[in-house]
């Protein structure tokens, strides 16, 4: 595995682009890949969800934050100085994408060094002492994925609060009171006060098995312009990061073990004129592909299953199935 060094870079666009450009175009036949980055404040958005929806509009305005949609599933998060991202990038071998545990279990056997009881719960979350401190999401392309996290090192929780929405099925799906109470910054757990530097160089050297095994890649001036070429193209794109968001006149969602689902349909004379599908689920394909066929369609549960025919919903939506699916939107 080698260690991609991002020169410090704090822009959240360049940083997604930098571990899509890694994802398209290292050898991962060959080799894995590992990725740090600390960005400024932020809101990074599923590739799935609404982004109006999902954020705190006056204080991201007031404050600066910038928004940006990422290439992965899973929900928004919240980014600043004080929390620093990791990304295994590698080949997606067919027991993988999905499998939080073996992307996430290196961190926290790092964590557990330092003295911090950290393990994975649920879905994607390594918690410490109840509390979340990482969230993780992966995505997959054409047998390459990357398998990307936060650890909330020392960053603002109220900034956290005050950036992000967070629905009320979530919240009660989870027996949430306060989002206060169920997060927590790593440095509480910690028995020496380090620096995030510090903590980011203890991980890198025990991810790596010591710090003479950390092999670094430096990325090429030809690499530097490709990747600001598709910062701009993508992450600095206001359709990609929050697109069209209509007002639909039918919604419909729920929230499975596998992740929320959000269908928005816009129905005229019995016949759906649009549909949009948001969540936070963790799925492979574009949800673009489903919608295109929901489009035109008689708003009948029989006309819509015939619609979507054998289209893999179970792939496409993290596990859920063709009938669970018409269930909710019919």
């Amino acid at each position: 595995m080698y260690f991609i060094n991002n020169k410090g870079i704090t822009d959240p666009r360049i940083n997604l682009a930098i571990e899509e450009y890694a994802l398209k175009t290292m050898d991962v036949e060959k080799d894995s890949f590992f990725l740090f980055y600390i960005n400024e404040p932020a809101i990074i958005v599923g590739k799935n969800q609404n982004a109006i929806e999902e954020i705190n509009t006056d204080y991201v305005d007031i404050n600066g934050i910038h928004v940006v949609r990422r290439l992965s599933g899973g929900g928004a998060v919240y980014h600043d100085f004080g929390n620093l991202n990791f990304s295994f990038i590698t080949k997606d071998d067919g027991d993988s994408f999905r499998n939080f545990k073996k992307f996430t279990q290196p961190i926290v056997d790092a964590l557990k060094e330092m003295g911090v009881d950290a393990e994975l719960s649920g879905r994607n979350d390594i918690l410490a002492e109840g509390r979340k401190i990482s969230g993780n999401a992966q995505f997959t392309t054409k047998g390459r994925m990357f398998s990307h996290g936060t650890l909330m090192f020392n960053t603002e929780i109220d900034a956290v609060v005050s950036a992000l929405k967070v629905s009320k099925d979530k919240i009660e799906s989870k027996g949430i009171k306060s989002i206060r109470s169920r997060v927590a910054n790593i440095t509480e757990f910690l028995d020496e006060q380090i620096s995030i530097e510090d903590f980011r160089l203890k991980l890198l050297h025990s991810i790596f098995g010591g710090e003479q095994q950390v092999k670094t890649i430096e990325l090429t001036e030809d690499d530097w312009i490709n990747i600001k070429a598709l910062s701009k193209q993508r992450y600095g794109n206001w359709e990609w990061n929050y697109g069209k968001s209509p007002a639909f006149n039918m919604s419909h969602s729920e929230r499975f073990p596998t992740g929320g689902i959000d269908v928005r349909l816009q129905v005229k004379n019995g016949v759906i004129e649009d549909a949009n599908i948001y969540g936070d689920f963790f799925g492979v394909g574009d949800v673009a592909d489903i919608e295109s066929l929901l489009k035109g369609v008689t708003y009948d549960k029989s006309a819509i299953s015939d619609a979507l025919g054998d289209i893999e919903l179970t792939t496409y939506l993290g596990g859920i199935t063709k009938e669970q699916f018409l269930q909710l939107i019919y």
